[in-house]
């Protein structure tokens, strides 16, 4: 009986280990993480959406912030595996408890090592998310510009976080029409798709202008400090010296131009708002990459609403880290197969419904500046 009950377990052993493989999850990722073999590279890319050379980069970035923390939990957890758990929770989306198993440590200590991770990667890259200057600001600018855009630096846009309802939190001021629950963050993109700016963690129940007011992005758009560049001249003697694209959630200003929209729109305004959408889909496209690739911000998840804004700042720091070493996306992340056996995208609800736009903040100046701007489209 006991030999058969011993070979039992180590089948049962295998079958686990088949089943684990078979769902694209290993009960020894770190391990397989730390082998070389000419499939490491292929395997970092899974689990951690990056090489083993840039993940190595970041763990000797991360580890003097990391080092001292090493001996808190309740086995030392070395910096890499540290920095490695995290960033395999930020992309798999996994459940605590399945993620933390495929590393050996504890579900407790694992919450602890998402805390650090976010923190040094904070510290030690605050940098990586910030406005363009020197000659980076003028390789966006010209960009903008060859899509028609003049002295723009960015396009502006609000997403969701979907989570699962927080405890102790009155439901009403974070859940849609459809009771799911979420949080917005606001994101401005480059071309390139490189976050330039982010502001994340406040509830579904906002409107975008409200977060935009809320935002240290308003108060140095208003204080003059973004768009410092030497000014544009436009058609009907209109200057400008910076403006962001946004969508028709956002009332005109004078440094967010959106579209015109409406019916029965004249020849000229149908060919700005063409141009305008095109350009201004570098952030639906940056958003697409940005959960693509951290699938925890995909779903609704549980967390913790006091970290929840740094952790996804944390993922728009790794998102430029991997666009500045040049890992390329992999189209493949939004898509998936349902239950039903149907190929889907996975990224069709990250993005908020229309809703009535708010002129109250519409000034002549900004619509002016819309004109001007179409009017130069069609002299070019």
């Amino acid at each position: 009986m006991g030999g058969r009950h011993g070979g039992g377990g180590r089948a049962d052993v295998t079958q686990t280990q088949k089943e684990a493989k078979q769902k694209n999850t290993s009960p020894h990722a770190w391990e397989d993480l730390r082998q070389c073999d000419d499939a490491t590279e292929d395997y970092f890319k899974d689990k951690l959406r990056m090489s083993p050379r840039v993940f190595r980069e970041i763990a000797e970035t991360l580890s003097p912030f990391l080092q001292r923390r090493v001996t808190f939990y309740r086995e030392p957890l070395q910096p890499d595996l540290i920095v490695a758990f995290a960033l395999y929770r930020w992309a798999s989306g996994e459940t605590y408890e399945s993620g933390t198993c495929s590393f050996g440590i504890g579900r407790k200590s694992g919450l602890v090592v998402v805390r650090d991770v976010t923190s040094a990667l904070l510290s030690a890259y605050r940098d990586k998310i910030s406005w363009r200057t020197g000659l980076q600001k003028a390789v966006v600018l010209r960009a903008f510009a060859d899509k028609d855009f003049p002295n723009c630096h960015g396009c502006i846009d609000c997403t969701h976080i979907f989570i699962d309802k927080p405890a102790n939190c009155p439901g009403e001021d974070i859940y849609d029409r459809k009771r799911r629950f979420s949080v917005q963050a606001q994101v401005v993109v480059d071309l390139n798709l490189r976050v330039l700016d982010v502001f994340a963690g406040y509830p579904r129940s906002n409107h975008d202008v409200r977060i935009v007011h809320l935002s240290s992005l308003w108060v140095r758009a208003e204080a003059g400090e973004l768009f410092t560049g030497p000014p544009v001249m436009l058609p009907f003697g209109v200057r400008t010296n910076g403006y962001l694209l946004g969508d028709n959630d956002y009332p005109p200003s004078e440094w967010v131009v959106v579209p015109y929209g409406g019916v029965s729109q004249h020849p000229s305004e149908i060919r700005f708002d063409n141009k305008q959408k095109t350009a201004r889909g570098a952030v639906e496209r940056a958003f697409g990459r940005l959960k693509g690739m951290s699938r925890l911000f995909l779903r609704s998840h549980k967390t913790n609403m006091e970290t929840l804004p740094q952790q996804f700042v944390v993922v728009c720091i790794l998102h430029n880290i991997l666009i500045d070493a040049g890992i390329p996306f992999d189209d493949n992340l939004l898509w998936e197969v349902g239950p039903d056996g149907v190929r889907r995208r996975v990224d069709l609800g990250m993005h908020r419904p229309l809703r009535q736009m708010c002129m109250e903040s519409s000034t002549g100046d900004a619509l002016i500046l819309r004109d001007a701007l179409a009017e130069r489209m069609g002299t070019q």
